[in-house]
């Protein structure tokens, strides 16, 4: 988009997701990561895990990471992140949708993010448009309208009604979770205006659209004739019955 009026979004992390999975002591189904990452070496074959503390009973529980993996499959940078407890290595753990597919849990994001916007203070009457890039720090499936209330400072009535009225144009509905980077516009009254009065202006005009109806479509630069007095309103069918008509009506002399 070729505009000189650009923001960024940022979501950035502001906790871990909360690991939601049956403890084996109590009834408690949340867990929190512990920041801990245990290797065992059993020769050349290694186990790693996560370990979790149960939000409820504070019992210790692990997550299968690599299970008798030899030591060359891993990257030796890597297995000194998991042996020092690399708070990289736990959070990319923690945050991993396909480990937590792999270990049969889900992940609850809720309170992990908070909006961080850097925009100039731009009325949002201004017809010129404005570029918004939206930029995630985790993969958090964040409500883009939820995004634009914050973003914006708006309610979610006035949010619907910019979208309904193509002032805010989004590449998905505004209902949609987004977990990744993308971009957004928003218009100004001017601008979509502007837009519909340009469409109109192409739309074809009743006489066109009337004669194209009946399969007879104008040469291209050529005026339209005009409709006289005596043809105006009269279809064909009924210019030739009152002629009959007119016949009909004279009389042959004696």
């Amino acid at each position: 988009m070729n505009t000189d009026r650009k923001a960024l979004w940022a979501v950035r992390q502001s906790a871990l997701p909360t690991v939601v999975r049956s403890c084996p002591d109590c009834p408690g189904m949340r867990h929190r990561a512990s920041g801990k990452i245990r290797v065992n070496a059993s020769g050349k074959l290694l186990d790693v895990w996560l370990l979790l503390s149960c939000a409820t009973c504070d019992r210790t529980s692990k997550v299968p990471v690599h299970e008798r993996v030899h030591v060359s499959t891993l990257e030796p940078a890597r297995l000194v992140a998991y042996e020092i407890n690399d708070p990289a290595a736990v959070r990319e753990l923690v945050m991993s949708a396909s480990l937590a597919a792999q270990n049969r849990y889900r992940l609850d994001w809720t309170g992990t993010w908070e909006l961080e916007t850097r925009m100039p203070l731009y009325a949002l009457d201004d017809p010129n448009p404005l570029s918004v890039q939206v930029r995630f720090e985790l993969p958090a499936p964040v409500r883009v309208e939820r995004l634009l209330q914050l973003g914006l400072g708006l309610s979610r009535a006035e949010v619907r009604r910019l979208v309904a009225d193509g002032r805010i144009r989004l590449p998905f509905a505004p209902d949609a979770k987004a977990h990744r980077d993308f971009e957004l516009s928003i218009h100004g009254p001017g601008s979509v205006d502007a837009a519909k009065h340009a469409k109109s202006l192409d739309a074809p005009d009743a006489e066109r659209t009337d004669l194209a109806r009946i399969g007879l479509p104008p040469a291209p630069d050529r005026e339209l004739p005009r409709r006289t007095a005596r043809t105006a309103g009269t279809s064909p069918v009924g210019h030739v019955r009152s002629r009959m008509t007119r016949a009909a009506a004279v009389t042959v002399p004696s």
